[in-house]
Parts: structure tokens; sequence; C-alpha cells
């Protein structure tokens, strides 16, 4: 007869991946992420532009402007992006495989 041996791929904690809710809610913070990223970015573009002249929109265009960047922001966002929202997903997901790690090793503090 053998000893019977524990495999040491069996005392190797596993990682809880995110469900496929988890993961959606990642990829919708990571992208509001990267479209408030590129607002901010975008804001100092059009500082400088006047509302007035033959097709200006005068007063309500500066009032509202801020809204028309947010828009633009969210819809390159929605087209592909510019690859923040991948990298900040990755990083959400590392961040939480290794709290669950931590998490599931003896005599670990969270």
């Amino acid at each position: 007869m053998s000893d019977l041996a524990v495999s040491p791929s069996l005392l190797t904690p596993t990682v809880a991946t995110p469900g496929a809710a988890g993961t959606a809610r990642m990829r919708e913070t990571a992208e509001r992420f990267e479209a408030s990223f590129l607002s901010q970015m975008l804001k100092p573009m059009f500082e400088g532009i006047s509302t007035d002249g033959p097709f200006g929109g005068g007063e309500a265009e500066g009032q509202w402007r801020s809204f028309m960047i947010d828009e633009m922001a969210k819809q390159t966002v929605r087209h592909g992006g510019i690859g923040l929202a991948d990298t900040v997903m990755s990083e959400m997901i590392r961040m939480q495989a290794e709290q669950s790690q931590a998490q599931t090793l003896p005599g670990a503090t969270a």
C-alpha cells in the first residue's frame, strides 16, 4: 500500500474571481472613471473659445458647455476610449484577488 500524500496544489488558496455581475459593475465603474478623466482633460480645450459671433450660442452655450464636454467624454469611452478603463479594471481585479487571497490564508490580516 502507498501512503496518501496531499498535493501542494490543494494547499494553495483559490482566488475568487468576480462573477458576471461583479465584472459588469467593475467595467461600468472603470468606464465612468475614464469618462471623468477625459472630461477633465477636455475642459481646458474649450475655455478660450468665444461663444459670440454669427454661429455662437451666446450665454447658453457657455452655461451648458460642461454638459457637452461630459457627453463627449462618455461617447469617447463608448467607442473604445483611450484604454484607461481596461487598465483600471485589471487593477481592480488584481486588488480584489489579493484581498480574497489574504482573507483565505490562515493567520492573515485584512
